[in-house]
């Protein structure tokens, strides 16, 4: 695995590359190969780390792949686009994972603090980069996690994105904070159910 001597200092503002994009959000019933297309997505960005030399591997505690979001649910409507969140060891480190995923296809879309975004050209998967250690991992999981296993949250989830679905969007970053309040309520839920 690379190492730097010394870590640099993230980026302090958001960088959406491209600017704001309308967009047209449609769910569509669950389908079973949005799990295939994940692990056709993790395979693909794990040879791209590994052939750059950092050390990747889904089931020991380096760099973690895991599948988020609407899609990773099985039984549940989704806008078609796999959400995919994969944790390194320093987000500053970009030449250690943002450059081999940009040879790899991706293209970058977010630079923000403490996290970066890659996608498709066809934009039907984002790529989520945190630290290993960052909170916002454990959240995706912890989300995802309770939807699998409680329907009614997870019908709960669903009518609330198709009731904004309803409206107009100029920006998919807009809806996505529009499912904040819904979000938090079903995480509490979640910790409940876990006892934290």
């Amino acid at each position: 695995m690379k190492h730097r001597a010394q870590r640099r200092p993230d980026v302090t503002a958001l960088d959406l590359v491209g600017g704001p994009e309308r967009v047209e959000i449609q769910l569509q019933s669950y389908d079973d190969g949005w799990p295939g297309a994940y692990l056709e997505h993790r395979s693909r960005i794990r040879a791209a780390l590994t052939a750059s030399g950092v050390d990747v591997d889904v089931d020991v505690e380096q760099i973690v792949i895991e599948h988020i979001g609407s899609t990773s649910v099985p039984g549940l409507a989704a806008k078609p686009i796999i959400d995919i969140v994969v944790a390194v060891n320093d987000i500053t480190a970009e030449e250690d994972y943002l450059e081999p995923l940009l040879a790899a296809g991706y293209e970058l879309r977010v630079r923000e603090p403490g996290h970066r975004l890659v996608r498709t050209p066809a934009r039907d998967v984002h790529v989520h980069l945190y630290e290993r250690h960052d909170p916002a991992v454990t959240e995706y999981l912890l989300l995802r996690d309770h939807l699998r296993t409680d329907a009614g949250d997870r019908d709960l989830y669903e009518s609330t994105k198709r009731a904004l679905l309803a409206k107009k969007w100029d920006d998919m970053n807009d809806y996505a904070d529009a499912k904040t309040d819904v979000i938090l309520a079903i995480k509490a839920r979640a910790r409940a159910a876990l006892g934290r």
